[in-house]
C-alpha cells in the first residue's frame, strides 16, 4: 500500500485547480453573455430571434412602401389615360350648319348685295347726283329704283333677323349638351375640348350677330340714300320748274265746249 504524503497531495490538488479554472473559463470569456435553451438537439436564441423577427419586420415594410408606389404608379397611368382620352361628342357640324344657313340669306340680298364694287356702282347709277337733262320718265324709274332697293334692304334684314331667331333652339340645346358634356369629363383633355366647342357656339352666336347688325345697317343705309336722293330730285325738278322757258306757260283755255 502506498502512502502520499498529505502535504504533498495538497501541493498537487492546487496546483491542478489552477490549471483547470482558466481553461474552464476561457469559453466564457470569449463569448457575449446570453441565455440559450435546448430542447434535444434544437436550441433557442432568444437574441438572435429578435433579430430575425426586427428584420423579417423591415422587409415587410419594404415590400408595403414597394407595393404602395406601384399603385400610386397605376393611378398615375389612369389618370394620364383620362386626360388624354378624347371627347366624344362634337359640336363642329351643326355650328357650320347655322353659320352657313346665315351666310345664305345674306348672300340672298336683293338689288344691292354685300360687296364693295356692286355697292359703289349702284350708288353712281342710281344714287347721289341728278341730272337736270333727265326726263320725267327717267327721273321716275330711279326713284322707283331706289324705293326698291329701300324695300329689299328692309326684307332682307327681317329675314336675316327669323335666321337668328331660329338658331336660337339649336344653340340653346348645343349649350346644354356640351356644359353636361364638360360637366362630365373624365380628363382634362375632354374638359378642354368641351371648352373650346362652347367657345365656337359663342363665336356662331356672335357671327349672327353681326349679321344682324350688317343686314340692319344696310337696310338703314338705303333708307337714308333714298331720303338724301329724293331729296336732290325733289330741287332739280324745283329748279327746272322755275327755269324760264322750262316752266308754266300760260295759254287760251276753253271751257264749257265751244261758245257762240
Amino acid at each position: 500500500m502506498i502512502r502520499i504524503p498529505i502535504a504533498r497531495f495538497a501541493r498537487t490538488s492546487a496546483v491542478a485547480f489552477a490549471l483547470a479554472v482558466p481553461v474552464a473559463l476561457a469559453p466564457m470569456a470569449s463569448s457575449p453573455a446570453h441565455a440559450q435553451f435546448g430542447f434535444g438537439r434544437i436550441v433557442y436564441d432568444p437574441t438572435n430571434y429578435a433579430q430575425n423577427v426586427l428584420t423579417a419586420a423591415r422587409t415587410l415594410e419594404q415590400i408595403n412602401n414597394q407595393i404602395t408606389s406601384l399603385q400610386n404608379e397605376a393611378q398615375m397611368l389612369i389618370n394620364q389615360a383620362r386626360n388624354l382620352a378624347s371627347l366624344p361628342y362634337s359640336a363642329l357640324q351643326q355650328l357650320q350648319q347655322n353659320v352657313q344657313r346665315t351666310q345664305q340669306l345674306l348672300g340672298q340680298a336683293q338689288n344691292i348685295a354685300f360687296e364693295v364694287g356692286q355697292i359703289d356702282q349702284a350708288f353712281e347709277q342710281q344714287y347721289g347726283q341728278v341730272s337736270l337733262s333727265a326726263t320725267d320718265q327717267q327721273l321716275i324709274t330711279g326713284a322707283r329704283t331706289r324705293w326698291e332697293n329701300t324695300v329689299g334692304g328692309l326684307q332682307d334684314a327681317m329675314r336675316v333677323q327669323a335666321g337668328v331667331v331660329g338658331n336660337i333652339d339649336t344653340n340653346r340645346a348645343e349649350m346644354a349638351t356640351l356644359v353636361g358634356q364638360s360637366q362630365n369629363a373624365s380628363g382634362a383633355l375632354q374638359a378642354t375640348q368641351a371648352g373650346n366647342q362652347l367657345l365656337a357656339l359663342q363665336s356662331q352666336q356672335l357671327s349672327d350677330l353681326v349679321a344682324l347688325l350688317s343686314a340692319n345697317g344696310r337696310s338703314e343705309a338705303l333708307i337714308e340714300a333714298e331720303r338724301a336722293t329724293a331729296a336732290e330730285q325733289g330741287r332739280v325738278q324745283r329748279e327746272r320748274f322755275l327755269t324760264p322757258g322750262s316752266g308754266y306757260q300760260p295759254g287760251n283755255a276753253q271751257m264749257f265746249g265751244s261758245g257762240n
